[in-house]
This record gives C-alpha cells, sequence and structure tokens, in this order.
C-alpha cells in the first residue's frame, strides 16, 4: 500500500507518551480551529524510542474523554476481556494496566500531566518542513527488549 494514495483529513491528534507508563494520551482536535473533539486514552505497553519513531504494543482498552474533560467512557472492553482470556495479557500485564487505569482518571480528575491545560493548543511552525522518515524505516527491527520480558 502506497502511503501517499492515503492523507489525514479534518483533524490533527496531539499525542503524549510518557516514559515507562502503560498508557499514552491522545487530543483529537478539529484542523482548522483546533479546538478538541475528544481525547483518547490508549492502553499500551511502556513506549521504546528508536531512531524512526516510537514501538509499543496495544492492549485493546482505550478510554474515551469529552473535549471539556465533563465525561468518559471506557472502550474495548470485551476485546480487552478477550485478550485475557486467551493469555495475551497476563496477570503481571493486567496488574499494570489496573493500576495505569486508576494513574489516568487520577490525573483526568486532577487535570494533570497530559490533561493539565496548554499542550493541545500547541502546533508546529507552518515554516517547518514536513517530516520525513529515515532509510530503512519501514524494514522490521528487532526491539531492544522482546514484549513479553
Amino acid at each position: 500500500m502506497d502511503p501517499r494514495h492515503h492523507r489525514w483529513q479534518g483533524t490533527e491528534v496531539r499525542s503524549h507518551f510518557l516514559a515507562g507508563e502503560w498508557f499514552s494520551v491522545h487530543c483529537f482536535q478539529d484542523a482548522t480551529t483546533r479546538e478538541p473533539l475528544r481525547w483518547y486514552v490508549n492502553f499500551e505497553r511502556p513506549h521504546q524510542r528508536h531512531s524512526f519513531g516510537i514501538d509499543t504494543m496495544d492492549l485493546a482498552l482505550d478510554l474515551v474523554v469529552t473535549p471539556d474533560f465533563s465525561g468518559h467512557h471506557w472502550k474495548d472492553e470485551e476485546e480487552y476481556a478477550q485478550l485475557r482470556r486467551l493469555g495475551v495479557v497476563d496477570d503481571y500485564t493486567a496488574g499494570r494496566i489496573d493500576r495505569a487505569r486508576g494513574r489516568a482518571i487520577g490525573m483526568l480528575d486532577d487535570r494533570a500531566g497530559p490533561f493539565a491545560v496548554g499542550w493541545p493548543t500547541w502546533a508546529p511552525d507552518p515554516a517547518w518542513p514536513l517530516p520525513t522518515l529515515p532509510s530503512g524505516a519501514d524494514e522490521a527491527t528487532p526491539s531492544a527488549v522482546p514484549y513479553w520480558a
């Protein structure tokens, strides 16, 4: 598939990856006004940085938050439960996710961390060139630490 034929349109997303954390936070915004449309907490294994970007493993569970933080709902709980039944999410990982759920809700309630005022309004300077992936970024590379470690 040629990625040049597919272009994200109408929205922008600002993503916040916290070092060592079992979730990331994403703010989807209107591309023209930059008004938040929704917040999205993605529960995943802690990210690993590489020269070509960020690598992680999605664990299916998500938290969708209203633009003004007044409400939220869990998404994909059945898929997460299926991963638990299949053993893809073991007891250790489930414990980490349970703690991460509490931390994410705590940050949301306290308007702390990624939910603090200000960061979603940031935008790159329009004069900056579009980033490009380095040569070989589309090739599989082994992770520094296996997911199951």
